[in-house]
This record gives C-alpha cells, sequence and structure tokens, in this order.
C-alpha cells in the first residue's frame, strides 16, 4: 500500500466535523476509560478529548517524479511523447523501486481531453503506484472536470511511512477571463503562456489555506511533512508567474513543524531555497528547460548551465527525493546528457552547497 490514509477536498474544502480518531485509538480510549471506571467503581460520562496525534517513527524511503510533461495531441513520435516515455523508462528502471512515482503537473499543454489521455496511458506504464498533482495547463481548458475524471482530487493528502503528505494545486486565479469574454481555449492559450501581463497570479486561497489547516491540525509538531505544490510556495519571479501570491501565508501554516520539504514544478529548472524551517526543491521537465529569471533566484540554487538547443534532452530530466529517518530530505536531480546532481538536506541547512554545474555526461 502506498498510503495508510487519504483525506481530500471534495470541491468545497473541509473535512468531516472535528478531528477524526483511528479505530485502534478509538478503542483503546473506551477500554481504557471501562477499566478505570470498574477499579474505582465509579459512574461518570465517557468523554473523549482532543489532542495533536504523536508524531510515528520515519521509515527511510524514496520516491520518484516525472514533471512538466506539457503534451500534445499530434501522435506518438512527437518529441515531447518520446521524453515522457524516457522518463518512465528511467522510473521502471530503478532497482530498488521507489515506493511511488509523483507526476508533478501540466501533463497536458492546452488541457485537451486527447492530451490528458494521452499522458494518462502512458503513465500507466509506470512499475510503482502513483500519485498525481495538477498544473495550471492541466486545469484551464474545463477547470478540471477532465482531471478529475482521469485522477480523483486535485486536493488531497496521505500517510506515509510516518510522514504526512499534502498535495495542492496551486495556480487558483483570481477570474480574469469572464470579463473579457473569453471561451474556454483563449483561457487556456492565456494561462499558458509564461509571460502573461494581463492574467494574475497563482495563490492556494484562502478556502485551501483553511482546509490544510484543519488538515494539519491532529498533528504533533514532530511530525515530518512532505508538500507537493506545482507552483513554488515561496516568491521567485512575478513576471513569470514564477510566484505564489500567498505564500507567506502557506508558510506560516507550516512553520510549527520541524522538518517540512515542499516539492515544486513549473520552473522547469533546478532550484533549491530554504526559508525559516522550510526547504524548498524545484523539478525537472521531460519537455524542456526554462532559462533562470533575471532577478530572485534564491541563493541556494545550484545552476545548470545553458541547455545546448540541439539536443531535445539537454536540461531535462527526471528525479527522485530519498526522505531521511529524520524526515529531511535529499534531492535527486536526474539530468539527461549531464552527471546528475544531489542536493542535500545538509548542505541546504548549513548553506555550503557544492560548487560549479552540473557537467555534460557525454
Amino acid at each position: 500500500m502506498v498510503n495508510d490514509s487519504v483525506s481530500t477536498i471534495q470541491h468545497s474544502p473541509g473535512d468531516a466535523e472535528g478531528a477524526q480518531m483511528d479505530r485502534r485509538t478509538f478503542i483503546r480510549g473506551v477500554s481504557a476509560t471501562v477499566a478505570v471506571s470498574a477499579v474505582a467503581n465509579v459512574a461518570h460520562p465517557f468523554s473523549l478529548v482532543r489532542v495533536a496525534r504523536a508524531a510515528p517513527a520515519v521509515e527511510p524511503f524514496t520516491f520518484a517524479y516525472i514533471s512538466d510533461t506539457h503534451l500534445l495531441n499530434l501522435g506518438m513520435e512527437h518529441r515531447f511523447v518520446k521524453a515522457i516515455q524516457k522518463a518512465v523508462g528511467d522510473v521502471n528502471a530503478l532497482d530498488p523501486q521507489p515506493d511511488f512515482v509523483f507526476f508533478g503537473g501540466d501533463l497536458a499543454q492546452l488541457g485537451q481531453p486527447e492530451e490528458l489521455e494521452l499522458g494518462a496511458s502512458i503513465m500507466k506504464q509506470v512499475k510503482a503506484p502513483v500519485r498525481w498533482m495538477v498544473g495550471e495547463h492541466d486545469w484551464y481548458f474545463d477547470m478540471g472536470k477532465k482531471w478529475r475524471e482521469l485522477f480523483g482530487e486535485d486536493i488531497y493528502s496521505f500517510d506515509h511511512k510516518g510522514v504526512h503528505c499534502v498535495v495542492l494545486n496551486s495556480v487558483i486565479v483570481k477570474d480574469y477571463w469572464t470579463p473579457r469574454n473569453l471561451d474556454p481555449m483563449q483561457r487556456m492559450k492565456f494561462m499558458a503562456q509564461l509571460d502573461n501581463p494581463q492574467g494574475e497570479p497563482f495563490t492556494v486561497g484562502a478556502e485551501q489555506r483553511a482546509w490544510l489547516e484543519k488538515d494539519l491540525a491532529k498533528l504533533s509538531a514532530d511530525t515530518p511533512l512532505l508538500i507537493f505544490s506545482h507552483s513554488p510556495l515561496y516568491k521567485y519571479f512575478k513576471a513569470w508567474n514564477f510566484w505564489t501570491d500567498d505564500a507567506e501565508e502557506v508558510q506560516a501554516i507550516l512553520q510549527r513543524f520541524k522538518a517540512v520539504t515542499v516539492i515544486h514544478a513549473h520552473t522547469h529548472q533546478l532550484l533549491s531555497n530554504k526559508i525559516g524551517n522550510i526547504c524548498f526543491h524545484g523539478v525537472l521537465s521531460t519537455a524542456w528547460p526554462w532559462p533562470y529569471a533575471p532577478e530572485g533566484l534564491p541563493g541556494l540554487t545550484v545552476q545548470m548551465n545553458r541547455a545546448d538547443p540541439f539536443n531535445q534532452f539537454d536540461g531535462c530530466g527526471d528525479g527522485s527525493v530519498n526522505v531521511l529517518p529524520s524526515g529531511q530530505a535529499n534531492k535527486v536531480y536526474n539530468l539527461w546528457d549531464r552527471n546528475p546532481r544531489t542536493v542535500t538536506y545538509e548542505e541546504l541547512a548549513t548553506g555550503k552547497l557544492p560548487s560549479g554545474p552540473p557537467e555534460p555526461s557525454y
């Protein structure tokens, strides 16, 4: 099993009223109360006190990732199709196999049902279980209708080997298309632009932040967190929407936890950041690498050299994350046609990163 339990937002954020106890804890509590009452020969009403769940021990594990495939409905010989197939081959060749493979969003380029179905059919070849996160390219043609049909809810949480994992939809934007009378494809093309001066910035949004607070309320501060977000949960470069407008509000919700790792997609490049207790890592795209923005680059980033424009796979890739017994994580960038690069938690914690960009492997 990939997870012990799953919590989702069902369109309007929120779970059942009140924190939920697991069945075994409930039974143990009832048994203990009955036993005390019997010894004391006292009849009294049974009561439950809601407490934060103690953090379980972390069993180290590895998960792999594939992200930002941007598939077009142009046939199986298109280069983006060949790239996602290469990534699937990479993760299927891992030995031992990862506990799961995380897809980081932007499966499609224009959110077309055929693009999403193509991606789903290719990803079915992955041996390990797959966890899904949505990107703006998947969402804004039909506002997530086809995505939910294929992959389920876009916002959910699950527990894995002592780590609490949360998948967010961080590409929520204010409706700017209705006043402009944009049809679905026009809206999608606006959202697909890297530089969209008429658009709105990405957010997690108040409703989802409230769900996140409620989801985390049952956990102790010692519980390690893995947060998955398509856009970076910090402010990098607004002009390209490498940015989440309410990032600080989300960071504040995560502040009480001792070990927090955020894995984000969207930027198509090696990125590392640390803000307070939170470590942030970007992921690679299989489709193309974006250049680094002219300002705002996190200081802990080990940069790539400019990709070779004549090499389809240069600057692209997939990768993995190794979760440590502490609940912290080391991030592996499996760069195609370059040597892989690992950024460790220790390096982020001390600020002592290896010098020099990843070298070509040829």
